[in-house]
């Protein structure tokens, strides 16, 4: 599970939310736990908590796999306002959409975009790192990259499995659940990572996978069983079930996407959806293909140098291990 939610104690994993202290009240009390625990304690930390580096400048990495992006719309100037923005063929929409009342209220983001190209939509991890808890803020990592828009990822480095593919580029080849992949045709995929390999998946015109789930529309219909899916089994789990605060992609057309944040655990402002509730969402803006990534306290958009969610009512981020953005 990835972490969905970042109060101190929350992660979530593949579609379940994972409660798991803070990293500082984690090493703290792991410090006096390993007197008693021992081997068990030490596992957990370094699990959970110690950050694993396998490579630690993935931009430079990525340079020398000579993998191109596409073609890019050249010189048209761009537009930006609060709420929008136009340039070099891509456009973003950003809308706020408030419903119900009272300790039933939902707020939720929504951003329309239209790529020029597939490729324009990359991928970035905390740090510029590839590893296991490595982490940063969405928006920390967005500026590091002069983004204009960001949502948060998959939370991969909480989990040692999954098919990690960034910008055309394979960093874990570890089959275990439902992924997502994104086309450099400009379309999107779901797909058993079980049935296949980054390998294949690359020579099909993969640019991007996600590896946390599940597909919460299919074939413009709410998908079926998503009120029971388990993301991880990693130690830890609990259900990612229930109202939370939720982060999910859509297709729309061939490089027409939509991206949702949803806000939660805050009773007045925003209540949080269930994985249903999530899915009508997307189908009602019109997702034919709509899948569920990290959420709770992970659930953050990005767009023009500012937070546009307020994450658990606190306007507080909680570091997550990768973002989906678009760059100026």
């Amino acid at each position: 599970m990835t972490p969905q939610q970042n109060s101190p104690t929350e992660v979530r994993q593949h579609g379940k939310q994972v409660r798991k202290p803070s990293r500082r009240a984690f090493l703290t009390a792991g410090a006096a736990l390993v007197l008693s625990a021992g081997g068990a304690t030490a596992w957990a930390l370094d699990r959970f908590v110690v950050q694993h580096v396998e490579i630690s400048d993935v931009s430079a990495y990525e340079a020398a796999q000579g993998v191109s992006a596409g073609t890019t719309t050249a010189g048209s100037a761009a537009s930006l306002t609060d709420t929008s923005y136009t340039g070099n063929g891509t456009t973003i929409k950003i809308s706020t959409v408030a419903t119900g009342s009272g300790d039933g209220t939902v707020t939720y983001y929504v951003a329309d975009v239209v790529l020029d190209d597939a490729t324009t939509l990359k991928s970035a991890f905390a740090n510029d790192s590839f590893g296991e808890n490595i982490t940063q803020t969405t928006s920390e990592i967005a500026a590091a990259h002069n983004a204009v828009f960001a949502i948060n990822g998959d939370y991969y480095g909480f989990r040692d499995t999954g098919i990690v593919i960034r910008n055309g580029v394979t960093y874990r080849d570890e089959g275990a659940r439902q992924g997502l992949a994104f086309y450099r045709d400009g379309t999107v995929k779901v797909y058993d990572e079980t049935a296949t390999n980054a390998k294949e998946l690359v020579a099909d015109g993969a640019w991007n996978t996600l590896s946390f789930g599940p597909a919460i529309v299919l074939d413009s219909q709410v998908a079926d069983g998503i009120e029971d899916i388990e993301v991880d089994t990693n130690f830890g789990n609990h259900s990612i079930q229930g109202e939370q605060p939720r982060t999910a992609v859509g297709l729309i057309d061939a490089n027409h996407l939509v991206f949702v944040v949803v806000d939660g655990r805050s009773p007045g402002y925003s209540a949080g959806v269930t994985m249903t509730g999530m899915a009508r969402i997307m189908k009602d803006l019109g997702a034919r293909t709509a899948y569920n990534l990290d959420g709770g306290g992970s659930s953050t958009m990005f767009f023009n140098g500012a937070l546009v969610n307020n994450p658990l009512g606190a306007n507080r981020e909680r570091g997550t291990s990768d973002i989906l953005y678009i760059g100026k």
